[in-house]
């Protein structure tokens, strides 16, 4: 199978779905983004990066209860596939090779 190449923000939105597991919907998957990268996460955005990943077969979805609280709507949690968590590992091992650099020259920064 083809490897489905991420971006910056699709792979940060697919390790908070892996980190929060059950509680993996919008609202705390752009709050645990914010609390970890120390910039906003807009909703929007992340629901983009959700509709792509799932779309790249990353993660999957399903629709919770109805609840009151949210006016009779139903939350959409997200839950990563092997595939996501395959291609995680996959670019962590990738951003850890190219992160040995080679040490600088004497007088080049």
């Amino acid at each position: 199978m083809p490897r489905a190449w991420l971006g910056e923000f699709e792979l940060m939105v697919l390790l908070a779905v892996i980190r929060l597991d059950e509680e993996a919907y919008g609202v705390p998957i752009a709050r645990e983004i914010e609390r970890h990268s120390r910039r906003e996460a807009a909703l929007g955005s992340v629901y983009a990066a959700l509709e792509r990943l799932e779309q790249k077969g990353l993660v999957e979805s399903r629709l919770g209860e109805r609840t009151p609280e949210r006016g009779g709507r139903a939350k959409r949690f997200f839950h990563a596939t092997a595939q996501g968590v395959g291609e995680a590992r996959e670019m962590r091992q990738t951003l850890t090779a190219l992160w040995n650099l080679p040490q600088p020259e004497r007088g080049v920064s």
